[in-house]
């Protein structure tokens, strides 16, 4: 079973989540404008308390594994919080699926923080029983479509609620 480790990249720790994360992610994740292509407002420490509490808990689906962690930038003044990565993972008979997300919060945006995040997560799920790692994107986030092209996902013809799925085998 796929367990959220660390994970560490060049100006980052990717942290497994925790509910005591909550109350400075509110603030990191407070800006409405992230909601703009995700719908949604944002949370309030307490109403992501409580998000976190069913996330930590794992998936109420015993094949299914939610990995989730929060994105801390090591090089500010004093290492914050910035955002969230997460990957769903889903077994099928040749392999595991991971479906991949990422939030950084609008401050930190424009300096490539996402890309690494993502890049180091989806290099993590590479040395893991991953085989094939998809993230759905709204046609109008161009940001969100850089970000997927940078850790090797391309787009695909299929839409999910609106939203392309990007793809990348692994294996």
């Amino acid at each position: 079973m796929l367990k959220s480790t660390e994970i560490g990249t060049s100006r980052l720790d990717l942290l497994p989540l925790k509910v005591d994360h909550a109350e400075e992610m509110a603030a990191a994740l407070s800006d409405p404008a992230l909601h703009t292509f995700i719908g949604g407002t944002p949370h309030t420490p307490q109403t992501l308390r409580s998000r976190y509490e069913r996330l930590t808990a794992g998936s109420p689906d015993p094949t299914v594994t939610w990995l989730n962690w929060v994105i801390r930038l090591r090089e500010a003044e004093a290492p914050c919080l910035i955002g969230t990565v997460q990957a769903t993972v889903n077994p099928v008979h040749h392999g595991a699926v991971a479906e991949i997300a990422w939030v950084v919060g609008t401050p930190w945006q424009g300096r490539g923080i996402a890309t690494e995040a993502a890049r180091g997560l989806v290099d993590w799920l590479g040395r893991q029983r991953v085989h094939t790692v998809i993230a759905h994107i709204h046609p109008d986030h161009h940001a969100s479509m850089a970000v997927a092209t940078a850790a090797g996902l391309t787009p695909t013809d299929i839409r999910h609620d609106g939203e392309i799925r990007w793809h990348r085998k692994i294996r």
